[in-house]
């Protein structure tokens, strides 16, 4: 189906989208970095990866990514592990360590959000829920 006559702002979408983020991020308490936080989030979203990947994943380069990952590793946040396809490579999970902060940090965000959606109107967290639905169908 599409639309007709109906244009959606892609700028405005993603300007929104980044400034809600960061409020979550400013407005919870979290024991851990912002950057060293997307890192642990971006690992734990796609799982074991080299450090290649994850560095292309994240738009950085791969010593900066090393760097990252080094201090995550020097927290106990994440593991390497032989990739066994390529002995010469690592392969970087999240640790226990790692998937709890991870956790606490996801809980910390969505609790300092939560007051502001139980104040919407049923119809309007009727529309957001369909809204969320609509945008991660989009990028999955």
């Amino acid at each position: 189906m599409i639309n007709e006559g109906v244009t959606v702002d892609g700028d405005q979408l993603l300007r929104t989208v980044a400034r809600l983020h960061r409020w979550a991020t400013r407005n919870a308490h979290l024991e851990v970095p912002p950057a060293q936080m997307r890192l642990l989030a971006l690992v734990g979203d796609i799982g074991p990866a080299r450090i290649g990947d994850l560095a292309e994943a994240d738009h950085c380069s791969q010593p900066t990514m090393t760097s990252q990952i080094q201090r995550a590793e020097q927290h106990g946040w994440l593991t390497r592990t032989p990739d066994p396809d390529d002995a010469r490579a690592s392969l970087i999970a999240l640790s226990a360590k790692g998937e709890s902060e991870l956790a606490t940090a996801r809980a910390s965000r969505t609790a300092a959000i939560t007051p502001l959606l139980e104040g919407l109107s049923q119809r309007d967290a009727a529309t957001l829920t369909r809204a969320i639905g609509i945008v991660d169908s989009l990028i999955t």
